[in-house]
C-alpha cells in the first residue's frame, strides 16, 4: 500500500512539473482563456487541480510541446503588433517577401561588381615595369 501511495505521489509530481514547465515555456499569445500570469498561478498554488485545469482548459490546442511559434497564434495578430496574417504561407507565394530578396540580391550584385572594378588594375598598370631601360 505505501509503494502505491508513493508512486501515485511519483506520478502526480511529475505531472506538476511537466506543466508547470509547460506554463512557462508556452507563448503567451497562444495560452487559452486566462493570461500566462494566471495560469502560471493556478499551476504553482492548486498543483494537481491546476496541472489538469491547463492541460484541458489553458493548454494551446495541438500543441506537441508548449513552445508555439508567433506565426501560429490564436489573437489574431503576432506579438509584434503587426496585421498579418496568423497562418504559416509559402514564402514564394508572398509578393512583398520576395521583392525584398530581389532587392537584396540586386544590392549584392552590385557589392559585387564595385569591389571587382575596384580590385582591377587601371589600364597600363600590368606593363612590365622590371623592362630595363633601352638607353
Amino acid at each position: 500500500m505505501l509503494l502505491f501511495d508513493g508512486a501515485a505521489g511519483l506520478l502526480l509530481l511529475a505531472l506538476w512539473l511537466f506543466c508547470l514547465v509547460d506554463v512557462i515555456i508556452t507563448n503567451e499569445y497562444a495560452c487559452r482563456n486566462l493570461p500566462k500570469l494566471l495560469w502560471l498561478l493556478i499551476v504553482l498554488v492548486l498543483p494537481d487541480i491546476g496541472s489538469l485545469l491547463w492541460l484541458i482548459l489553458g493548454r494551446p490546442q495541438g500543441a506537441r510541446s508548449g513552445i508555439t511559434p508567433a506565426s501560429t497564434t490564436t489573437r489574431g495578430s503576432d506579438p509584434r503588433g503587426s496585421s498579418r496574417s496568423a497562418h504559416v504561407t509559402n514564402p514564394d507565394d508572398d509578393e512583398e517577401f520576395m521583392a525584398q530578396v530581389r532587392l537584396r540580391a540586386e544590392q549584392q550584385r552590385q557589392r559585387a561588381r564595385e569591389q571587382r572594378r575596384d580590385q582591377t588594375p587601371p589600364p597600363g598598370a600590368g606593363d612590365n615595369p622590371a623592362q630595363p631601360d633601352a638607353g
